[in-house]
């Protein structure tokens, strides 16, 4: 049975199902979620899977990619049968490269001050206005934190972003690296208690195979499921398995 928060609240559905299942219908609209992992769990692929199904239902979409370059995106985008290549041209799916606007804005450097991380927020908000985009990924949020001096500026930075974002409806997933030792779900502690959801992605080991798992922690503004999922990168997009009690996978 629904509850009142599953039905109250818009929702941005992400195009893969077995998650849109988890979430009972998708993210809230205008939520912040983490989506939080260590190397090679998944976490671009499911960011931009989420994406490009926005793009193709008409929902005008952003990726802000911090630490590669655009183009190399586009190459390893083409072999999945969910990517059109039309929605770039078209302008659906916006490609961004933070670096450009780091030199646009004069923040080429190690460190930021609080009135820089203001600078950059006010110039992601304002392409997120100007263009009328409905979904936006920076990958990674990570590597923007690395030049930010304090918890307290990463604090500012996020709550500031998101609640900008959230008020213009955009529904943002932000990449978080996670080292493997980490005992939380993010590297400084603080993105997980600002953001409104948090999706964990891992590597688990079985019989000599390495597996990719996804579990919803937390999601404000919908009930959902808190177990853990196989998750398997194919070229018709992300699929989702339900891990049966002793490390089993369903098989349907």
């Amino acid at each position: 049975m629904l509850r009142m928060a599953d039905i109250s609240r818009e929702r941005c559905r992400t195009g893969i199902e077995g998650l849109d299942h988890i979430l009972n219908g998708g993210i809230p609209r205008g939520n912040t979620v983490l989506i939080t992992g260590s190397c090679g769990t998944g976490k671009t692929t499911l960011s931009l899977e989420f994406l490009v199904h926005g793009a193709l239902w008409g929902e005008r979409s952003m990726y802000i990619s911090v630490t590669e370059a655009p183009e190399k995106l586009v190459e390893n985008m083409i072999n999945y049968e969910f990517f059109d290549k039309k929605l770039i041209t078209e302008k659906k799916l916006i490609l961004v490269d933070l670096q450009e606007i780091y030199v646009k804005l004069g923040l080429e450097k190690l460190e930021f001050t609080l009135e820089d991380v203001n600078i950059l927020v006010s110039q992601i908000v304002k392409m997120v206005k100007e263009l009328g985009v409905r979904r936006l990924v920076i990958d990674s949020i990570t590597s923007i934190c690395y030049r930010l001096t304090s918890k307290e500026q990463i604090r500012e930075f996020i709550l500031h972003l998101g609640k900008e974002l959230s008020d213009l409806g955009c529904t943002t997933l932000l990449v978080s690296e996670l080292l493997p030792s980490s005992p939380g779900y993010s590297q400084y502690g603080v993105e997980e208690a600002i953001a409104d959801g948090i999706i964990l992605l891992g590597n688990m080991e079985r019989r000599g195979d390495l597996l990719r798992t996804l579990q919803v922690i937390k999601m404000r503004g919908t009930t959902h499921s808190r177990a853990k999922y196989v998750l398997d990168l194919t070229s018709i997009g992300v699929l989702l398995a339900p891990m049966l009690k002793g490390g089993s996978v369903e098989v349907r």
